[in-house]
């Protein structure tokens, strides 16, 4: 397998960020974009939020700063802005990951930037969006999941209140959507010479991952003679959407020897191919079900007997069933142990913590024949200052270290 050039090695990203939205940028990085993240002399204080803090530093900042150039400058002083303006003339997009507005009141906002570089696309990530009456709210990651109906609270016992463990869909969501776009909007401003702006909340991102429920329960809202269940279900409506699972027996999740695996047989032929496959043609005989959609909802009886099926045979025994009798059946795993899984080891690269600080997912796709380059390690404050004023720029010593005498990268240290 050769290494491949870089997907996105001519795009240049200057990202203005703070804490978690900057994972919009990430798998820009990834694919190869430069990344330049201009910081203030104090830092972005990701470095030390939220644990596991690795040897001084967060795992946060390690995973969604990889790949990119810390330049610092203070966008206070009149240096430091016309620095920023020069590093957008020949650059591609604007990232700015605070609350809406925050560099236009330095003089930077859009309608600023597109002055020096018309086919600049500029895009703002906050945590509500640039309208609505949560706008100025302060937020963090989690109140994406909560505003989106994404997380439930729990209740100790204590009877007190906490947050569940659960997947951050706020933080993952919006890296998605608002780099598809990013994308759109770059192409575009090839195409045609102009740029634009855009804008997005987390929030936003959040509920729109969450669509398959948030759109059943507004079909459910209309007449029960317009949207009906379906047809294996006799049309009666379950619950919304994979709260309708629970009541399933041939889609559900049954406890094998040695943990659990998912069984998937909804579909007609599946569960002919299962059936004849354990040696017992008779429960296919006895429930053949509808061709397809039919999670035998509510059968006890055979879900009594698959669960004794299930748990005389291993995980890994169920899994090479489900791969030599042409049924679905899903391994059940867990944050901590997928890395385990052979599947796992098979199909993601690990980039070590001896290079990256810590051991990271690298990014999933595969470009087949081709490696991705690697990403660097996540910078420290301003440790590409120099090297981008030179390289990018074209800076000389001497201006530098004139530019230095100015403050425009922080107090000069005595």
């Amino acid at each position: 397998m050769s290494e491949c050039h870089a997907p996105l090695a001519d795009l240049r990203i200057i990202e203005s960020s703070l804490l978690g939205p900057a994972a919009l940028t990430t798998s820009f990085a990834d694919l190869g974009a430069e990344v330049i993240k201009v910081e203030s002399p104090a830092g972005d204080y990701i470095r030390e939020m939220t644990w596991p803090i690795i040897e001084g530093t967060s795992l946060m900042h390690y995973h969604l700063n990889r790949g990119k150039k810390s330049i610092v400058l203070d966008l206070k002083t009149e240096e430091g802005k016309q620095i920023y303006k020069e590093l957008v003339k020949d650059a591609d997009v604007v990232v700015e990951t605070m609350r809406p507005g925050a560099l236009a009141k330095l003089g930077l906002g859009f309608e600023d930037l597109r002055k020096v570089n018309p086919e600049i696309v500029f895009i703002n990530i906050s945590g509500y969006g640039a309208t609505g009456p949560y706008e100025r709210m302060p937020s963090h990651g989690i109140a994406y999941d909560t505003w989106s109906g994404a997380m439930k609270p729990a209740y100790d016992e204590d009877g007190f209140c906490y947050i569940p463990e659960h997947v951050s869909v706020g933080i993952s969501a919006a890296p998605f959507v608002g780099g598809l776009a990013m994308l759109a909007g770059v192409l575009r401003a090839r195409e045609t010479g102009k740029g634009c702006e855009m804008e997005l909340g987390q929030s936003d991102a959040a509920a729109f991952f969450d669509w398959y429920r948030i759109e059943s329960h507004m079909a459910y809202s209309r007449p029960e003679d317009v949207v009906t269940g379906n047809k294996a279900d006799n049309y009666e409506r379950r619950p919304v959407a994979t709260a309708g699972m629970k009541e399933g027996v041939r889609y559900q999740v049954y406890e094998s020897s040695d943990g659990h695996v998912l069984f998937m047989a909804s579909e007609q032929a599946f569960w002919k191919n299962f059936c004849e496959g354990i040696g017992r043609p008779e429960l296919f005989e006895k429930w053949p079900g509808s061709k397809y959609a039919d999670h035998a909802r509510g059968n006890r009886e055979l879900q009594s007997e698959l669960r004794d099926i299930f748990k005389a045979r291993t995980s890994q025994d169920w899994l090479k069933f489900s791969s030599e009798k042409n049924t679905p059946i899903a391994p059940v795993n867990t944050s901590a142990n997928i890395i385990d899984d052979p599947q796992f080891k098979a199909r993601f690269k690990v980039l070590p913590h001896e290079e990256h600080g810590a051991d990271m997912l690298a990014f999933p796709v595969h470009f087949k024949g081709e490696e991705l380059p690697e990403p660097g390690r996540a910078p420290t404050v301003g440790e590409h200052t120099e090297e981008v004023l030179r390289e990018v720029l074209g800076y000389g010593s001497n201006r530098i270290e004139s530019l230095r005498e100015t403050g425009v990268f922080g107090a000069k240290e005595a």
